[in-house]
């Protein structure tokens, strides 16, 4: 796992941000994610939408199924799935159950795990786990420091919780 460098990968991760706002605004838990083939093109993109109650509803898992219904096998193995938060467990094993290539994200289930505990929130019903001990066979890449204060001010917000502005 490696820092993410590319202005190219830093586009796409400033969009999962920004949809990731997009899912705060409107009484989401903040994560987003983009689709990109391996000629850079975006295919899809979404935000979570676990206020449903459905709470399986994240963009990761989402992009996983489009994916599987609109790409061939040889196209989901060059895609990218780019992604505010690193993939939890559930979404992990749908990335590469259909075979999607590398995942890109911005702040990883390390830091979230840890400013959740930090912040005193109570654990979540899965495991933290990282996508390399869930789909060992994934190429994963992040985090991406110039973005992992946008993420972690997002899950602040969600928390109310009020972050020093200095």
């Amino acid at each position: 796992m490696s820092d993410v460098t590319g202005e190219a990968e830093l586009r796409y991760l400033r969009r999962c941000v920004e949809l990731a706002a997009e899912a705060l605004d409107a009484g989401d838990e903040p994560f987003g994610s983009v689709l990109v083939d391996g000629d850079g093109t975006v295919h899809a993109e979404d935000r979570n939408r676990v206020a449903s109650g459905d709470s399986t509803r994240h963009p990761e898992f989402a992009l996983a199924r489009w994916a599987a219904e609109n790409l061939t096998v040889s196209e989901r193995a060059t895609a990218t799935v780019y992604t505010s938060g690193e993939h939890c467990p559930m979404c992990a094993a749908a990335h590469a159950w259909v075979g999607l290539g590398r995942i890109v994200y911005a702040a990883s289930s390390e830091q979230l795990t840890g400013w959740l505990t930090e912040w005193g929130v109570p654990a979540s019903p899965v495991a933290p786990l990282p996508v390399a001990a869930v789909a060992p066979g994934v190429t994963v890449e992040g985090p991406a420091p110039e973005l992992t204060a946008q993420v972690r001010a997002l899950h602040a917000r969600l928390h109310g919780v009020a972050e020093d502005a200095s």
